[in-house]
């Protein structure tokens, strides 16, 4: 059946004020252990051993990991090196010096989820990829800046398509941002560059988890064997940063934030 505006509307899930502030509680748990992963983000560090400690973290701490075991995905953390865009499946890899590593997380406390990622390089890196990392930050707070009620979601897509493209990077198109909040993943769908169809307008309520995917070369992707990491098709860098966001009355309120 084809999909009008108003019936793609109804779908979008507001949230109360009591609802958020969960969210917000589930935001802050998301935002300590991040915090605490980066702090073991160096040279030698299996992705294994940092996924084995934010699951730990998060569960003795009341929470449950959110992507363990969504659509039968085998960790806590989403752990994606250089040219992986997302959901690289931590192991007994090594983090290197020059390496950038891009650290997703998503959490449900008290049956509220949230949904945040950071891009981070290790040790020394390239100047080339200080700049990726740069410019993809830039193009979430950019595409947060349009994030507020009254504003077209295609808005917050086109903030996000021309600061890459201006700065000479592309978008990766075939997975995008979303609502969250009583789910991982909600409607809508938050695509980095302005795609046909829907485009609602935002409103107070709306819990969104905004995520560019910036890549250095060519926006293709392929998927590995393993089913989940996505890596770019040109081989050449990807980099990846998200926060969960509520648009309230007086402008947005990032839950995720503190990481």
């Amino acid at each position: 059946m084809m999909m009008n505006k108003e019936n793609y509307t109804t779908m979008i899930r507001l949230k109360n004020s009591d609802e958020i502030a969960r969210i917000r509680e589930s935001g802050i748990l998301l935002a300590e252990t991040l915090k605490e992963v980066k702090k073991l983000l160096c040279e030698g560090i299996t992705t294994m051993e940092l996924d084995k400690f934010a699951y730990n973290y998060i569960v003795t701490r009341g929470g449950k990991p959110a992507f363990l075991g969504y659509f039968e995905y085998p960790a806590s953390l989403c752990i994606s090196i250089n040219n992986q865009v997302i959901h690289g499946i931590p192991g007994k890899r090594k983090l290197e010096n020059g390496d950038i590593v891009g650290i997703d997380l998503g959490v449900i406390l008290n049956g509220y989820f949230s949904d945040a990622c950071f891009t981070q390089g290790i040790g020394t890196i390239s100047g080339s990829r200080q700049r990726l990392i740069k410019v993809t930050e830039e193009c979430l707070y950019r595409a947060l800046d349009q994030t507020r009620a009254g504003n077209r979601l295609k808005r917050v897509s086109e903030a996000v398509y021309s600061h890459a493209k201006n700065n000479g990077y592309d978008v990766v198109r075939k997975f995008c941002g979303h609502g969250v909040g009583f789910e991982l993943h909600e409607e809508p769908q938050i695509f980095n560059y302005v795609a046909s169809g829907p485009n609602p307008r935002l409103k107070v309520g709306m819990v969104l988890a905004i995520e560019p995917m910036v890549n250095e070369g060519t926006s293709d992707v392929n998927i590995l064997d393993d089913g989940w990491t996505v890596v770019t098709a040109d081989s050449k860098d990807s980099a990846h940063f998200e926060h969960t966001v509520a648009i309230r009355d007086h402008g947005i309120e990032i839950l995720t934030e503190g990481f």
